[in-house]
């Protein structure tokens, strides 16, 4: 056998120990195949075996009641989506600008600094369901000028300052992560500090950071869920209105679905390009 475009003919060896490794991973998928259909099938077999299941089925399962509440759950989902794809620039933003000004070292900056300490040391410690309870209910007891009363935007505005201090405090972690010779560098070449955080440490931090945004943005999805708790009707809120009127929770089963749906394929995202960039590391330091 050989390849046309470099004209390199395999050994037999080489051909042998190719045949192997197909084997052995045809054999690795059969063995997880069989193993997960036999515990898929215990679980299943368990579950529906117990005393409780019709009453659980009905409960929780019913496609009746399920159809019933759908329209509703998807009309909140919709905003849990918006809150989540106006929110989540605005992180990035936030949290970009904390992690620059907590990284500067001019000592007339220090007040700057300082506040931007104590705004991720504030907000990483107060739950973000706390935050959502005082934006929503304390902000309009304000009656401030021009300050909106609307909860789903007061809502977002408390989830964009719980998580932006997170994020802030990975952008932080991909800054310091950068090499000092980077920057030794960039003064070399003549560049500013503000042009060589620009062109030079942020470039480079921010494709460090990526799986671990990535991660947290997996989080803001759900936790748009907690503005629900407040009355803005979203996805859970559509949910928890159907199950107490009509007394089945099957709503929120549906609920958890239209969630995972959108999680799922984000959470492999990030995995697939956290081992992009670990395969990319590894080839860099050969």
């Amino acid at each position: 056998m050989t390849d046309g475009s470099t004209g390199w003919t395999p050994s037999a060896r080489q051909v042998e120990r190719r045949a192997v490794r197909r084997r052995l991973r045809g054999r690795s998928a059969l063995v997880a195949t069989a193993a997960t259909v036999v515990v898929v099938g215990l679980l299943v077999v368990g579950v529906t075996a117990s005393p409780g299941w019709q009453t659980f089925r009905e409960t929780f399962l019913s496609w009746p009641h399920a159809r019933a509440a759908f329209p509703d759950i998807w009309s909140g989902f919709a905003k849990n989506v918006l809150m989540f794809l106006v929110a989540e620039p605005l992180i990035l933003v936030l949290g970009a600008l904390v992690a620059v000004v907590r990284s500067t070292t001019a000592p007339a900056l220090f007040p700057v600094r300082a506040l931007a300490v104590l705004y991720t040391d504030v907000f990483r410690g107060i739950p973000t369901i706390l935050l959502v309870f005082v934006f929503c209910f304390g902000v309009p007891a304000l009656r401030l000028q021009g300050v909106t009363n609307s909860l789903f935007w007061l809502g977002m505005v408390a989830l964009v300052l719980s998580y932006g201090a997170y994020v802030a405090e990975v952008f932080r972690a991909g800054i310091e992560s950068v090499h000092p010779s980077q920057v030794a560098s960039a003064d070399a070449l003549g560049l500013s500090s503000a042009q060589s955080m620009r062109y030079v440490v942020l470039p480079q931090a921010v494709r460090r950071v990526v799986p671990p945004l990535l991660n947290d943005f997996v989080s803001l999805q759900k936790d748009t869920a907690l503005v629900g708790a407040v009355g803005v009707f979203e996805a859970l809120y559509g949910a928890r209105d159907y199950a107490n009127f009509n007394f089945n929770y099957t709503p929120y089963l549906v609920t958890a679905a239209l969630f995972v749906v959108l999680t799922v394929p984000l959470a492999r995202f990030t995995d697939w390009l956290g081992r992009r960039y670990a395969r990319r590391e590894r080839a860099g330091a050969r």
